[in-house]
């Protein structure tokens, strides 16, 4: 018996519309191409995605280490201020105005400084300096809450002592260390307000802009630095204060 599809050739295998390996490939042909589009745009978008993922890491990574870096300078800065701070008050002690402080009972580093606040205890050099150092020496163990409440039962005390312009300035130091800037800003505007012609007056002042500039008042920050360089061109706060006002845009 003879297959009557195989002899007259009207049914032959692969069927039409069949490659030879049994895939279609009519019109049907289109829809995984499509699904590739698809997918590919997918990946682009997800490569776009992770680029500026990565541009923001950068940025906060160079965020977070200008922010150490300044932490650090901060601290370096303080570390140096104490430094000078303990070598100027020895020196302070030690010279032949200091003895005459401690004859007559007034500093030469207030006298004429009406604006000082007036205490009625009598003085007393060796206690004040006791006090002074006690306060100082919490600085250097950075316990800064104390050193800003011993500073500011120092000045309260004794605003006449010798010790006391540098106690006002020290005040404004560790309220600074803490990030309490409102109240480095009263403590620093006090050394010149109370103490005009006190040795440390040049460095508050200096120190009262960087506040300022913390605080964003940039006008009068740069107010405050031209003064410096005005009335104490020699200092070394002018020579700090010049280059900080070229850094203000």
């Amino acid at each position: 018996m003879v297959d009557n599809n195989a002899s007259n050739g009207s049914s032959s295998y692969p069927a039409s519309g069949y490659g030879t390996s049994g895939a279609y490939v009519g019109g049907g042909a289109e829809a995984p191409a499509s699904a590739q589009g698809m997918v590919f745009t997918q990946l682009q978008q997800m490569q776009e995605e992770i680029a500026q993922l990565r541009g923001l890491l950068e940025e906060q990574q160079n965020e977070i280490q200008r922010l150490k870096q300044e932490s650090l300078e901060r601290y370096q800065d303080l570390d140096r201020r104490l430094s000078s701070g303990a070598a100027g008050a020895a020196a302070t002690q030690n010279s032949p105005a200091a003895g005459a402080a401690s004859t007559n009972g007034s500093s030469p580093a207030t006298a004429g400084q009406a604006s000082a606040p007036a205490s009625n205890e009598p003085a007393d050099p060796e206690k004040e300096k006791l006090f002074y150092d006690a306060a100082f020496d919490l600085i250097k163990a950075k316990d800064f809450d104390k050193a800003s409440q011993a500073f500011t039962a120092f000045v309260r005390k004794y605003p006449n002592s010798q010790y006391a312009g540098n106690a006002q300035y020290w005040l404004g130091e560790v309220n600074l260390a803490k990030g309490d800037l409102q109240a480095a800003g009263r403590a620093f505007a006090q050394v010149s307000q109370s103490y005009p012609q006190h040795a440390k007056v040049p460095d508050s002042l200096f120190k009262l802009a960087d506040v300022e500039m913390r605080l964003g008042n940039t006008d009068k920050a740069k107010g405050i630095l031209q003064q410096v360089i005005a009335k104490y061109p020699g200092s070394s706060a002018a020579q700090l204060a010049q280059r900080d006002l070229q850094r203000i845009p």
